[in-house]
């Protein structure tokens, strides 16, 4: 394990976007607030995307002014420089987001652009995050696999993972189940491949979790070197750009869960945690 305590990069943002009815700004930032009382790691909070893309997150700036102080760590995605802009403008954001697809089909799908644009994007997006002392995370899309027939192995995402840390300064990388097609052997696999050749980088497990295989996946992860979740309360969400069916995000509760049984430290406070879960029940 990369760290003695689970780390926890709670996902609202990941939950919400594939929402067609209009959340109201005022029950975001409601939400927002509690979730920020709770005690995660990071808070991917919003995005600044077209909102021709993502319609639910147009309001990202505006729920990020009423936000209350924390000491939870803001996370905002981006998909190309303007949003990179956009995003580092705001002192309150510390983690930049940037979803990079090892499968060029799917980079297409999410961000309209091949692998060698978004290649020419993560260079102007490093470059701004590094102007403005903002930590770079990058998502590597299909981390797991993907469905379809792009190649993928352990082997081919290291090659990616060594290709783009020795372009871009990258602050962590988060391994992405983008469709919930991984299984324990081959997250845990994937994360011994990873940590065995890149032990001086951060990895996160960005997991897409069909409901039953949880705690199986959560082990893996673990064993596999893992120490960081991003979860969503409820298991909601899922990527609109991956498929008509969406395959939901690891759920909080499941990871806590976890937790609990084996006995992992966290930073979660429980009645905040369940304050928070109860005012998901009127979004979600």
């Amino acid at each position: 394990m990369q760290n003695s305590a689970l780390q926890i990069t709670e996902c609202p943002r990941d939950a919400m976007q594939g929402i067609k009815d209009w959340i109201a700004t005022e029950q975001k930032v409601a939400y927002l607030n509690a979730l920020l009382k709770c005690g995660f790691d990071v808070l991917d909070f919003g995005s600044f995307v077209s909102p021709k893309a993502i319609p639910q997150m147009q309001d990202t700036a505006e729920v990020l002014a009423q936000l209350d102080a924390s000491l939870t760590a803001l996370l905002a995605i981006v998909a190309n420089a303007r949003g990179a802009s956009d995003a580092c403008a705001h002192e309150r954001i510390s983690i930049i987001g940037y979803p990079f697809s090892i499968s060029e089909t799917f980079q297409v799908r999410n961000t309209n652009s091949t692998t060698a644009q978004a290649l020419e994007g993560l260079q102007q997006i490093s470059d701004i995050c590094a102007k403005h002392g903002k930590k770079l995370r990058v998502y590597l899309s299909m981390g797991f696999g993907n469905p379809y027939n792009d190649a993928w192995s352990a082997a081919l995402v290291a090659q990616w993972v060594e290709k783009l840390q020795r372009q871009f300064e990258i602050a962590e990388f988060a391994l992405s189940d983008t469709i919930g097609c991984a299984t324990a052997a081959s997250a845990q696999d994937l994360f011994e491949t990873l940590n065995q050749q890149f032990p001086s980088l951060r990895f996160a497990a960005h997991l897409h979790v069909v409901q039953g295989h949880e705690a199986a996946l959560i082990k893996a992860c673990i064993a596999g070197g893992c120490s960081h979740f991003d979860t969503a309360i409820g298991g909601f969400g899922g990527c609109p750009m991956a498929k008509d069916e969406l395959t939901g995000n690891l759920a909080t509760e499941a990871l806590l869960n976890y937790a609990a049984q084996a006995n992992l430290y966290h930073t979660i406070d429980s009645a905040s945690f369940e304050a928070a879960r109860q005012l998901s029940t009127s979004i979600f």
